[in-house]
């Protein structure tokens, strides 16, 4: 039996999806109106699920609030009310789009998660639009 836990939190944050060595012409063609010179915001929803065995003196996989605390202090206060070009180290040089959001923030909590081990990333980015890593 697989049993998975899932934590959600939530970010805003604005970004700009262009490749600076092509013109603006060809961003436009491409990323549409999310090439905008200044950017454009976002209001996201981050789901991190765990997966592993129920500890059966706890009950857990790992502590809940453990876990939120990893998720705020890695991902959600870098990159909440920040430009996701400019504002975030971890983020330079990559298109911020929801694909590569979710497999960045992937690469940042995988190494870090125990008990259990990372199963899940889910950025919803808008209503219409999701990007899930698995693993």
């Amino acid at each position: 039996m697989q049993t998975l836990l899932t934590v959600k939190s939530h970010f805003s944050a604005a970004h700009r999806l262009y490749r600076p060595e092509w013109s603006l012409a060809r961003n436009r063609e491409i990323f549409g109106l999310c090439s905008n010179l200044n950017g454009h915001g976002h209001n996201y929803l981050l789901e991190v699920t765990v997966e592993g065995p129920v500890d059966p003196e706890t009950g857990m996989i790992l502590d809940m609030k453990e876990l939120k605390a990893l998720i705020d202090r890695e991902i959600i206060e870098r990159v909440d009310h920040k430009h996701l070009n400019m504002d975030v180290p971890f983020l330079e040089g990559v298109i911020p789009t929801a694909e590569n959001l979710a497999v960045a923030f992937w690469e940042v909590l995988d190494p870090k998660i125990s008990p259990g081990r990372l199963y899940e990333i889910r950025l919803q980015e808008t209503d219409r639009n999701t990007a899930i890593v698995r693993r």
